[in-house]
């Protein structure tokens, strides 16, 4: 690639300058500048494809080459093709400019008018609208002189690959200074090279076009890059498809797409609309969707969808899963392979049961997950995350199945001479390397002392989330018991409470007064104070007895055989009959307080009852997983009788999958030895011993 392209970018922003002295926001730079770089792209390749067309075919007969020209489906504009006319021709007579400026536009081919938003009404879609930018400068005054500025950029030295180049960087900085473009990140050069240099271990030397899908393709710099790359690595053709739901970066995808061979860009909402590209299934996928941006305003939409290609919804609050999923559903099932760019939380993201895990546990279970690869801090142009790539392979060769190697690539770069936005660092031909070595080889990978590459069983990062029903114990490590009974099967189970029959319940009220409580059906009121039974048992009764706490209020229960307390010091239930005690053991004492309508052959009441339980609590406990049932039961028995030492019930158990990276390749921090903490001491005491001594002198 010839480094000359990217002197254009500065090039490129001076034309903003005009911008700045009319007033214009920086934040609104994208949308007076994206159609003329549009329309200098799209007049340089008429021009360079024109001259193509003349080598090959001759011009002599000017209607037999037009008629060619336009069956290559390039596109068309009368005054350049036929006229020889351009651009910087018109912007050397500003007194015609307007006339001939809107002459000139109209000449492209329709599709060129409608991707670049000429003369476009208020009920169409705009795109690039370059006619109502257009309006906008000459209000400024300035329509002239910007567009004399953009004629100036000669952008026909360079071939597609280089203006993709260029396209990458003027896009990024459109999204450094644009809120519009929130949660989109422009994919830099360097990985671009390194997601084209993975692909390229898996590309077999045939004949056969090889599909490259691009989801959420932007302008086309990660798919027609990728698409380049690998041209340069392979002899394989090529065919590149894409879609993209941002008016103006389709326009520019669209746009560009016409000067590539066997490219369909196509215009809509891949998570919502289902009828593009719908009979079609890709070789290869690469996509770098928009993090932590809501899908709330689809949401509808989603939970309606009947393709089958969610198995499961993220949160709403980050739809990178939803597009992943999609992208899934379009790699060719015998031989799909795909590298998309998340940042971390869809490694983590979610309990065992979510979405999120329910989503990674899908990609696991059908074993598409070849390579998880994390990336250095500020690669990125507007983010200083760290990202990672998720690659996919839906034909893992014998040796890969039910494996994935976890590369850590966040210490293979170098600096930037000079940032590009948040983009500090990149990855150089060495770095890349390391990480493809790595990824082609498959097995554990050991530079500078470090691990930067493991190998694991895919069921190394399920895991189960059992639930249980702890029963909580006193000091001695004993809980009450419950009686037992007969059930209509014969079968001996455990009561749930041991039901009270109080003539006198004891306790102290938050105000510190001992209450007595003697009557446990109460039919009479205050009718002074309240209109109802029902109005005193709210207002008053319920009140008072959720006020009662069993473990705080030296609540005690006389029964007519036995009086019941809670020692909080033993955490236990005491029973004491006469003068003897005896402790139950852990549990709870419920107060209930109920009110009973009347019926035909008893009145309302007031019921107050009182019963012992168990204490019971629900936890979960987090278990390695094995994919054998019976060994799975096993780990989880074992677990349990390792760690768990109160009394558990079993409930619902939950496979979960998540991977973590700085749990995998963690290193401690080395610690300073005792010794040589000793000896600094040491010498520091004797320093400032000298220095008292100087001093002192």
């Amino acid at each position: 690639m010839s480094i000359n392209i990217l002197k254009y970018e500065s090039d490129i922003w001076k034309t903003a300058d005009l911008l700045i002295g009319a007033g214009i926001k920086q934040s609104d730079f994208p949308k007076f500048m994206m159609p003329f770089f549009a329309l200098v792209m799209v007049e340089s390749r008429l021009i360079r494809e024109s001259k193509r067309i003349e080598a090959e075919e001759g011009k002599e007969n000017m209607e037999d080459f037009l008629e060619i020209f336009q069956l290559e489906g390039l596109g068309y504009n009368d005054y350049v093709i036929r006229k020889g006319i351009t651009l910087k021709d018109i912007c050397q007579n500003d007194k015609t400019f307007d006339s001939d400026f809107d002459a000139y536009l109209k000449a492209f081919d329709a599709e060129t008018k409608y991707l670049l938003g000429v003369d476009k009404g208020n009920e169409e879609e705009r795109f690039l609208d370059i006619t109502g930018v257009y309006g906008l400068l000459k209000k400024k005054r300035i329509h002239f002189d910007t567009i004399k500025a953009w004629s100036e950029i000669d952008l026909l030295p360079f071939n597609n690959s280089e203006i993709t180049t260029l396209e990458e960087h003027i896009k990024r900085k459109w999204a450094d200074i644009s809120a519009e473009t929130a949660g989109e990140q422009y994919t830099p050069d360097d990985i671009i090279a390194l997601i084209s240099e993975l692909i390229a271990t898996k590309i077999e030397d045939n004949n056969d076009f090889l599909t490259i899908y691009d989801a959420t393709c932007g302008g086309g710099n990660l798919l027609f890059g990728v698409e380049d790359k690998i041209q340069e690595i392979s002899n394989r053709p090529t065919a590149t498809y894409g879609q993209e739901w941002n008016d103006t970066l389709f326009a520019l995808a669209k746009i560009e797409s016409r000067f590539r061979k066997d490219t369909e860009i196509e215009y809509g909402n891949t998570i919502t609309e289902t009828g593009k590209f719908f009979d079609k299934t890709f070789n290869i996928a690469v996509a770098n969707p928009p993090y932590g941006v809501d899908w709330k305003g689809y949401e509808s939409d989603v939970k309606k969808d009947e393709t089958g290609r969610f198995v499961a919804l993220p949160s709403i609050s980050d739809g990178q899963f939803l597009f992943t999923q999609h992208i899934l559903s379009k790699l060719d099932d015998h031989n799909g392979f795909g590298v998309i760019v998340h940042n971390g939380s869809t490694l983590f993201s979610g309990d065992a049961g979510s979405g999120e895990s329910n989503i990674r546990k899908h990609f696991f279970d059908n074993d598409w997950v070849e390579a998880l690869i994390q990336m250095p801090q500020d690669e990125f142009f507007n983010t200083g995350i760290y990202t990672y790539l998720w690659v996919f392979n839906k034909n893992k060769p014998a040796e890969r199945k039910d494996k994935v190697i976890l590369i850590d690539g966040s210490n293979q770069w170098e600096l930037l001479k000079k940032s590009k936005g948040k983009k500090r660092r990149q990855m150089n031909a060495e770095n890349r390397q390391a990480i493809v070595d790595a990824f082609a080889n498959f097995e554990d990978v050991e530079l500078e002392a470090k691990e930067i590459a493991k190998v694991f069983d895919k069921w190394h990062f399920y895991y189960n989330k059992q639930s249980i029903k702890l029963t909580n114990v006193d000091k001695n490590g004993k809980t009450i018991q419950m009686p037992t009974k007969t059930n209509k099967a014969g079968e001996t189970v455990e009561e749930k409470s041991i039901k009270l029959n109080p003539v006198k319940v004891e306790f102290v009220n938050l105000d510190g007064e001992l209450i007595e409580l003697t009557d446990f059906e109460i039919t009479a009121f205050d009718k002074a104070s309240y209109s109802s039974l029902e109005e005193y048992f709210n207002q008053e009764v319920k009140e008072l007895i959720n006020s009662i706490d069993y473990r705080e209020s030296n609540l005690k229960i006389h029964t007519p055989k036995a009086i019941y307390s809670y020692d909080v010091d033993k955490e236990t239930i005491v029973e004491q009959v006469d003068n003897a005690t005896t402790e139950l053991g852990n549990g709870k004492i419920v107060i209930k307080a109920a009110y009973k309508r009347a019926t035909k052959t008893k009145e309302a009441l007031i019921q107050i009852t009182l019963e012992l339980t168990t204490d019971t609590v629900k936890d979960y406990e987090i278990i390695p997983y094995h994919p054998i049932e019976e060994e799975n039961q096993r780990l989880i028995g074992d677990f349990m009788a390792k760690y768990v030492t109160r009394p558990f019930e079993y409930s619902d158990n939950v496979i979960g999958v998540e991977i973590n990276f700085n749990k995998i390749f963690y290193v401690p921090e080395q610690l300073t030895p005792i010794e040589d903490l000793q000896s600094e001491l040491e010498s520091l005491e004797n320093e400032l011993t000298n220095l008292q001594n100087e001093l002192a002198l």
